[in-house]
């Protein structure tokens, strides 16, 4: 973690080249304690499993990149920080406020969302695709206090632009760091998170 970054995302979606095992997310996890938090990424696994997983890592908070219901985000206890993810398209953030408008009347809130670019059948994230910029920082007000977490084809080339166009609380990156599909690069990951950092620190100061 050298290079900075506040969050680690740790993949347990099986199809993914990003996917690992549970000693590996624990080696990751003990590599990093003390330094970032380490976020498990699931897609539409049962809740029996996050819960698993977060008391076997441990995680810090768990990511919801597939289509869960709110019903789903409702059995994971209140003392785990869930991160919404959504592939924002053609329809907006209209979708995603409706998910998170029915999780809170079953009683749930979220710790953030992110928004991803969307895929085509079965892909959830790391597609390599970008967000509308201009379109998201128009719907963003509908998000209200939430913070959002900007994803979808961010490299070190483009995440000050993405940064200074949406305004978001945070930023994430997949395919935009790796050398092969599933292999960071050192030297790109570093270039991103510095990248990002100076982006972040003058969008919170304007």
């Amino acid at each position: 973690m050298a290079a900075g970054a506040d969050a680690i995302g740790v993949n347990f979606y099986r199809p993914s080249p990003r996917s690992i095992d549970l000693p590996t997310a624990q080696e990751i996890a003990r590599a990093v304690a003390g330094q970032a938090l380490v976020v498990g990424v699931f897609v539409n696994a049962p809740p029996e499993e996050i819960l698993r997983l977060v008391e076997a890592v441990p995680l810090d908070a768990v990511q919801l990149h597939g289509d869960e219901t709110p019903e789903l985000a409702a059995q994971i206890p209140a003392d785990i920080p869930i991160v919404r993810a959504y592939r924002c398209d053609q329809s907006g953030l209209a979708p995603l406020r409706k998910w998170l408008d029915d999780c809170e009347r079953l009683g749930r809130c979220v710790a953030a969302v992110l928004i991803d670019a969307p895929g085509g059948p079965g892909e959830y994230g790391g597609t390599g695709k970008t967000v509308n910029w201009g379109d998201l920082r128009r719907e963003a007000p509908r998000l209200g206090n939430v913070p959002l977490i900007l994803a979808g084809g961010l490299r070190p080339e483009n995440v000050a632009q993405a940064i200074g166009a949406v305004q978001p609380s945070g930023v994430d990156t997949a395919s935009g760091v790796e050398s092969a599909p599933g292999r960071k690069s050192p030297e790109r990951v570093e270039a991103f998170v510095r990248a990002a950092l100076a982006a972040l620190n003058v969008s919170s100061a304007g």
